[in-house]
């Protein structure tokens, strides 16, 4: 069965967010992931997912000014410096969290930038990324997402993350597929997973319900089925769960895990 890891970022905010490492795993999650852990000590947050029993699979290396409409600096010339130091960060935090991945996002794309610049400032980015990754065993891993959501964001394709892993070539620089994302952008979800999931280039997925980003067994796509053929076609890694509940109170979060009791609890 496909593993999944709970999003703290977005589900069970009804607690404080170190309080939401005990709130997943008495709902049976065995994983975590969240946007970015950078506001707590990282000791603080090895802590909660010891006496948890939770795994740390992702985070997002920092993504600039985040609260003034940043979202990350990867592609962006004249950025460099910021995001090596912000690589170095979130290498430091994934040691401490044991947390084998982190995403390099990718940013909004300047305007009047020539589009070859950024993305050769986002190979170059990239492959340093993945060499400093490579001596602490972390991947870095890439997310198109789409221009609904973040208008202006630099990727938004599958095909065009794979070109980019392949270009950069190193066995550590892997593609985050989120479900939601691609189904926006580009649907034929079946199709994709077959082409992109055999052969270890997607490191990552990630999925919620479309277009209110909502549970996963709220909207138009068949997760059941996808999740089905996840399995066929032998992805072993996890799936992270990055919705936002629809039901606020009362039972938060947890009211809305129907979809998740027949895979709660999977060994890891």
């Amino acid at each position: 069965m496909p593993r999944f890891a709970a999003n703290l970022s977005m589900l069970y905010n009804e607690h404080a967010f170190l309080d939401r490492f005990a709130a997943a795993a008495a709902d049976g999650f065995a994983a975590v992931e969240f946007l970015f852990p950078y506001a707590f000590p990282a000791a603080d947050i090895a802590a909660r997912l010891r006496d948890n029993g939770l795994q740390q699979v992702l985070f997002n290396g920092p993504a600039g000014d985040w609260e003034h409409g940043e979202r990350g600096t990867a592609c962006v010339p004249g950025r460099e410096d910021d995001f090596k130091r912000g690589i170095d960060q979130a290498l430091a935090y994934a040691e401490t969290l044991h947390c084998p991945r982190v995403h390099a996002v990718a940013g909004i794309a300047p305007a009047n930038v020539e589009r070859a610049l950024l993305r050769a400032t986002y190979v170059a980015n990239l492959a340093w990324a993945a060499a400093q990754a490579a001596s602490h065993g972390v991947d870095i891993v890439i997310e198109p997402i789409n221009t609904r959501d973040i208008p202006g964001f630099f990727l938004n394709r599958q095909d065009h993350a794979h070109e980019v892993v392949a270009d950069v070539g190193a066995p550590n620089l892997k593609v985050q597929m989120d479900l939601y994302h691609c189904q926006i952008v580009e649907g034929d979800l079946a199709r994709k997973i077959e082409k992109y999931l055999p052969g270890g280039g997607v490191g990552h997925m990630q999925t919620a319900g479309v277009p209110e980003r909502r549970e996963p067994d709220v909207g138009e796509i068949n997760h059941a089925y996808l999740f089905d053929l996840i399995d066929r076609v032998g992805y072993d890694g996890w799936i992270g769960c990055e919705y936002r509940p629809r039901i606020t109170s009362p039972g938060g979060t947890s009211a809305g895990l129907g979809w998740f009791q027949p895979y709660r609890n999977r060994p890891t």
